[in-house]
């Protein structure tokens, strides 16, 4: 049995990474010198906090060591403080971290994951209990899924360029129980979601469903975009995912890709039968070498150029699907790449990078409204979180807007901390907890 209680947020985005926590009161203004219960100093990360009883757990990174934390919920003081050594350097986008993967927690032990490490389990109060190397990887962006519990494993999705896996690891021991590759996955760091034994696991093109006891595919659905980093979110019978991978793959705008045997004869100056940076026939294919080169050497073969043709066919896209895997409907306009989707009363809300706010109707994809958070620029790379019939939108400049819950994006309050902010909210027990570029901050009534 766990030992979690009710207004505990004990995974990335929280309750199965849904990002809303009801039933408790929450402030809609809050800061430096407004309803702060405390605040405390911690070490670089982007991962957001999760929190299982009297404790909350963050990991972080400096210096080559790989930290994780334990915070006391009441004070911010720090109980524990667990070090190890980063086995390698992972190569990282510069909006990602070497801690960016938040821990996952059953309350009695806390799971961690570093992309430079593997996946470390600890007791609630510090003791180690296993360690699991994995890697390296050879993810373009680094690393970025968090694991999750599931029927007693911590659960793990490692996709990368090459070799995408997703994995299942007893929970007490730390023995691998299962393993599936995922050959389709290119890139991206979605989380998955849990619902009824089953993992629901985003991916280049796919969404594939899986016991969660076995690893047993049990379903799948195409048409995805070729990029996914966002957490699929289970709400009134329905699975909602969206994917954003380029500005050209919106509807409309999907370039012509010619075929590899053309790009040879025409661009292949050296004759070796690959495409050098040097030889790519458009800005595009030269812009996103990187991300197309999948086995980093620089050239891109036939493979390389047909994974390239098919993530430049796939469309930027927010779906709702039945809980078989079904399509019930698609939006495409203004889709985030990283926040993930929230399903709040009724209503979809989606943030993308650049503050465009989108309320969809859950239930049938009618567009509610769409109009820029606070009318000012910013950018916007934490996920949405609701609770009290609140919306608390975080971005990159330290400022949370708060949202009446509905389609028309009523604001209630806009609220400064003067800090960046890349890890999304956390809504537990009437209290909102903020983690900000050096500071965790406890707010509440």
């Amino acid at each position: 049995m766990l030992a979690l209680a009710a207004p505990d947020w004990p995974r990335f985005r929280g309750p199965n990474g849904s990002g809303v926590a009801d039933g408790q009161p929450l402030p809609a203004e809050f800061g430096p010198e407004r309803n702060l219960i405390w605040k405390a100093a911690v070490p670089p990360g982007y991962s957001s906090p999760v929190i299982a009883g009297k404790r909350i757990f963050l990991t972080a990174a400096e210096g080559g060591v790989l930290i994780t934390l334990a915070l006391d919920r009441a004070t911010g003081t720090t109980l524990w403080r667990r070090e190890v050594r980063s086995a390698r350097s992972e190569k990282l986008h510069k909006l990602n971290h070497a801690a960016a993967a938040s821990a996952a927690t059953d309350g009695r032990k806390v799971f961690v994951f570093f992309g430079d490490f593997g996946l470390l389990a600890y007791t609630a109060e510090g003791r180690e209990l296993w360690r699991v190397p994995l890697g390296p990887f050879n993810n373009v962006y680094g690393m970025g899924a968090s694991p999750v519990l599931a029927n007693g494993l911590v659960v793990l999705v490692c996709d990368q360029s090459r070799g995408s896996f997703i994995a299942a690891f007893d929970a007490a021991t730390g023995r691998m129980r299962w393993r599936r590759e995922r050959p389709d996955a290119v890139s991206g760091h979605s989380t998955p979601a849990v619902h009824a034994g089953r993992i629901l696991a985003p991916g280049s093109f796919r969404l594939d469903a899986y016991d969660a006891s076995s690893g047993k595919p049990e379903w799948s659905f195409a048409g995805l975009p070729g990029e996914m980093k966002s957490v699929p979110v289970v709400d009134g019978g329905a699975i909602y995912v969206h994917g954003f991978n380029t500005p050209e793959n919106d509807p409309g705008k999907l370039p012509a890709i010619p075929p590899f045997e053309e790009v040879i004869r025409s661009h292949d100056h050296n004759g070796d039968g690959r495409i050098s940076r040097q030889e790519a026939p458009t800005k595009h294919i030269a812009g996103l070498f990187a991300y197309n080169d999948l086995d980093s050497d620089g050239f891109l073969d036939a493979s390389e150029w047909a994974s390239y043709q098919r993530v430049m066919r796939a469309e930027n896209a927010l779906l709702a699907l039945t809980l078989d895997g079904r399509l019930k409907w698609r939006f495409q306009r203004s889709i985030p790449q990283l926040p993930s989707p929230l399903v709040y009363r009724g209503v979809v809300y989606m943030v993308n990078e650049s503050g465009v706010a989108t309320t969809i109707e859950a239930a049938t994809g009618r567009l509610l409204k769409q109009a820029r958070l606070r009318g000012a620029a910013d950018r916007y790379y934490a996920s949405p979180v609701a609770g009290d019939g609140k919306v608390f939108v975080a971005s990159h400049t330290g400022v949370i807007t708060v949202l009446k819950a509905g389609g028309g994006q009523e604001t209630a309050a806009v609220n400064e901390l003067d800090e960046e902010i890349m890890a999304t909210p956390a809504l537990a027990g009437g209290r909102i907890y903020v983690r900000s570029r050096s500071t965790m901050w406890c707010f509440g009534r």
